[in-house]
């Protein structure tokens, strides 16, 4: 495949491409031999660039990376988003690798669900009574479906994950490796004697389509309504979602996120690694929260730090002070003489 020929497969314009090498993969800058595509994002990378063994490179609109390129004699084409472009060129050159359709021998089947059209069913899949797929599902090895669930068209589910009854994932979903859905919520109550008497769980967990969900990550079944995941939402290794969260539609999630029970997510909303929320917060449109900061009170939009999560401008210039702690101490403690 040639340049021109894989900008027009990713749906953008080829006129404006300078050159048309043929390709065969994509690479890294450090790492591209000839025939790799490669990208550069940010340009304080540029030495990478000019070190570049890549045939066609994606660039920003930036006159000096233009004129490197030129000077190289690098094939390229501009873009405001190179990794967004990138990333679709990686999907053309390297498709997902899908399992052939049909059923394997040792797979568990209850007589009474129904399937679509080019199901694939992996080694020793169980599908309990009533289990909706539809189709060109893929459910890997080892993969535990519990009565009722719906599975929409085309959805993935990877070796060793589990869906618990009453499940309801969408359209074109990803589940990976250890994940659990719909698994009881961590529901309690105090009696008088000081012992705990479980709640049961009587809520489903539904995921609307184009959720990804990570690897041992679990999104717990609601008390007694549901626990419910917007539409393309992105969820990362070892999440753990509790009973009767709901988020808005593109939210994403970095790994070891906890939401506790009954947080609502609006609508992409950011929260990045370790970022634990409290119970019954809600978080608006297009709130974004720093790696290992603690929510415990609602938030509107913008961006939040620390613990608890303050506006990150509040954040930074309190973090600022802190630094400055020692020498203030110093200050209050052996004040200069008059």
């Amino acid at each position: 495949m040639n340049f021109k020929e894989l900008l027009i497969a990713c749906g953008v314009d080829p006129q404006a491409a300078q050159g048309n090498p043929e390709l065969r993969g994509v690479a890294t800058l450090e790492a591209a031999v000839t025939g790799d595509l490669a990208f550069l994002e940010n340009p304080k990378f540029v030495t990478q660039l000019q070190q570049t063994g890549a045939s066609a490179v994606l660039i920003p609109d930036q006159p000096s990376l233009v004129a490197i390129a030129t000077k190289r004699q690098i094939s390229y084409y501009v873009t405001p988003q190179p990794r967004l472009l990138f990333a679709t060129a990686m999907a053309i050159f390297y498709p997902p690798q899908r399992l052939p359709s049909g059923i394997h021998p040792t797979a568990v089947i209850a007589a009474d669900g129904t399937m679509g059209d080019r199901v694939a069913l992996g080694p020793h899949v169980v599908l309990g009574s009533g289990v909706t797929l539809g189709d060109d599902v893929q459910i890997h090895a080892n993969v535990v479906v519990g009565d009722r669930v719906t599975i929409g068209d085309r959805t993935i589910l990877y070796a060793n994950c589990t869906i618990h009854a009453h499940s309801v994932i969408g359209q074109d979903c990803v589940i990976h490796s250890g994940a659990v859905i719909g698994s009881e919520g961590f529901g309690f109550v105090p009696t008088s004697t000081g012992q705990w008497q479980k709640m049961p769980q009587i809520g489903r967990t539904v995921l609307e389509d184009g959720v990804e969900v990570g690897c041992n990550s679990t999104i717990d079944r609601g008390a007694i309504g549901d626990t419910h995941i917007g539409r393309g939402t992105k969820i990362d290794n070892l999440v753990q979602i509790a009973h009767g969260c709901t988020t808005g539609a593109d939210c994403l999630m970095a790994g070891q996120v906890g939401l506790s029970g009954g947080v609502q997510l609006g609508r992409n909303v950011v929260l990045a690694g370790q970022v634990g929320v409290a119970n019954h917060l809600k978080l608006g449109d297009r709130v974004q929260v720093g790696a290992k900061s603690g929510v415990m009170d609602h938030l509107p939009a913008g961006q939040f730090f620390g613990i608890p999560a303050l506006p990150a401008k509040e954040f930074f210039k309190a973090f600022a002070l802190f630094k400055r702690l020692p020498e203030l101490y110093k200050l209050i403690k052996h004040p200069p003489l008059p």
